[in-house]
């Protein structure tokens, strides 16, 4: 077994060249969110990856094994609802409103201009529908959204679950963090005022 322990961003500081004629593995998102698989490359070799705890590898990631040869990742077509805004109903508020529901429900999401992109599920399915947008079942690859703090805040740990942090969640974050440092700086304020004895 081959060990690959190392991974490039997008083939970050790699000659396009290298990067074209390199092996490669094709991996779903199931397996893509894991840190450590096993995987067949195009060349037939067995992989066996390592890889810091938490890292998410993406389609276009470039993989480096331990005799120092490149394994090019590309993201495997699944099953997936591409939610779209219903022709002449919807509006692209709607589709802003779903990826705020969907995110506050912890659901993986991959956000583009023009839709949306999540993992089967009847009932959020019948949701969006309800929400005045179109739900159709694909087979495309599924790249969710990694969270405000990268791809590592999407995963912490290595089984195969996970939890996208959506912009709705990290702004109600956000806003608890904002409110327990005001009043923590209103605590230190009093406590620093000057008594005055008559």
């Amino acid at each position: 077994m081959l060990i690959c322990s190392k991974r490039l961003p997008q083939g970050n500081g790699l000659a396009k060249v290298l990067v074209q004629r390199a092996a490669s593995i094709t991996l779903d998102w199931d397996t893509r969110q894991k840190s450590r698989f096993d995987a067949i490359d195009s060349m037939g070799r067995q992989l066996g990856v390592f890889l810091p705890r938490g890292t998410v590898v993406r389609g276009g990631d470039v993989l480096v094994a331990e005799d120092g040869s490149l394994v090019r990742v590309l993201a495997a077509p699944q099953r997936v609802l591409h939610i779209t805004v219903s022709s002449g109903i919807g509006t692209a508020f709607d589709l802003m409103r779903a990826a705020y529901h969907l995110g506050n429900r912890h659901v993986p999401i991959e956000l583009r201009v023009d839709h949306l992109k999540i993992e089967p599920d009847h009932v959020l399915a019948e949701l969006l529908q309800s929400m005045r947008l179109t739900v159709v079942e694909k087979q495309e690859p599924f790249e969710p959204e990694g969270g405000a703090y990268g791809d590592s805040a999407l995963l912490g740990h290595d089984h195969g679950h996970s939890h996208s942090h959506s912009l709705g969640h990290q702004l109600s974050h956000d806003s608890a963090h904002d409110h327990s440092c005001h009043r923590l700086d209103h605590e230190h304020h009093h406590q620093h005022q000057p008594t005055h004895k008559h």
